[in-house]
């Protein structure tokens, strides 16, 4: 799924972060592509790569960026688990732009002007708010949207969620010893109907992660369950962003992990249910199953 290189300078004022080689997106409930295709289709060779410019407590990067949306990350080695969940489906992954970031006290400030799902056109603001309440407890909100509009699509650029007019996050993480827990809350907005053509629709969604390192063990337990449902009918005219417009859908996921030194070990058994299907986009050959059950390893080598 990944064979991933990374050159970085976290010294000084001037700093930098590449990221080079190939890798994959395995997300419940969306067909998986393969390593190869992935790369070629989405960020190329390259997926991530930006200079940094650091002056006490703010700082300024520009280039192929991690968004800020979402609490789960793009690569599947920086997750609890191994495949991405439905609400990680509606959000950015990497976008090419700039941004700020500043430390005041216990709260971090961030902002970016980039080109969201990848577009190539830069309208998209985000920007997150962090408060680190103590040393057990986070609050994060994060927000952003196209405050323009992109009237095409790709394989990077999904149209209709590209041209969100508004996609919001409240995300809290908790760590103390063996746990780390992080419930969080999401909600976008398509807007734009008159450059899709199809009328404004939106997703509300919640999920929760757990990871539990058993102790004095190699092992680590990891769980996520959410749920989310996209808004209109199969008759409205509104978006399809889910099985359909107007359907729901909820997940369960768990991952045990095994680690010893730089290599590790991972199943994974994931479910995803669905209802108010539109027929066709669901499961199945026919698209008209409304569950899938899904299996998955990944071993390799972190170093």
């Amino acid at each position: 799924s990944n064979a991933q290189v990374f050159v970085q300078n976290v010294d000084g004022t001037f700093q930098f972060f590449l990221d080079a080689g190939t890798y994959s997106f395995p997300t419940v409930g969306v067909p998986y592509v393969e390593s190869g295709s992935t790369n070629t289709a989405t960020f190329g060779a390259l997926p991530v790569g930006f200079i940094k410019y650091v002056n006490g407590n703010f700082s300024f990067q520009t280039g192929k960026l991690p968004t800020l949306i979402g609490a789960e990350y793009g690569f599947t080695y920086e997750n609890m688990n191994i495949s991405r969940g439905l609400l990680w489906n509606q959000e950015p992954i990497i976008s090419r732009g700039v941004q700020a970031n500043y430390t005041a006290g216990p709260v971090l400030f961030n902002v970016s002007w980039n080109d969201g799902f990848y577009s190539n056109r830069f309208n998209w603001a985000t920007g997150a708010a962090t408060w680190t309440i103590n040393t057990a407890n986070t609050l994060e909100l994060v927000g952003g949207g196209n405050l323009g509009t992109t009237g095409y699509g790709s394989s990077t650029t999904p149209e209709v969620l590209n041209n969100d007019s508004k996609i919001v996050n409240v995300i809290y993480t908790y760590v103390s010893g063996a746990w780390t827990a992080q419930d969080y809350f999401q909600y976008a907005d398509s807007g734009n109907a008159s450059v899709t053509g199809v009328r404004d629709t939106s997703t509300t969604g919640v999920g929760a992660l757990v990871n539990y390192a058993v102790p004095n063990t190699s092992w680590n337990l990891s769980a996520r369950i959410e749920d989310i449902s996209s808004s209109g009918s199969a008759t409205d005219g509104s978006a399809n962003l889910l099985y359909g417009p107007g359907s729901k859908a909820w997940s369960f996921t768990f991952t045990p992990t095994y680690q010893s030194g730089i290599f590790f070990t991972r199943g994974e058994v994931s479910f995803v249910g669905a209802s108010s299907t539109t027929r066709g986009m669901a499961f199945g050959k026919s698209g008209t199953t409304t569950s899938q059950t899904r299996f998955a390893v990944e071993t390799g080598i972190l170093f």
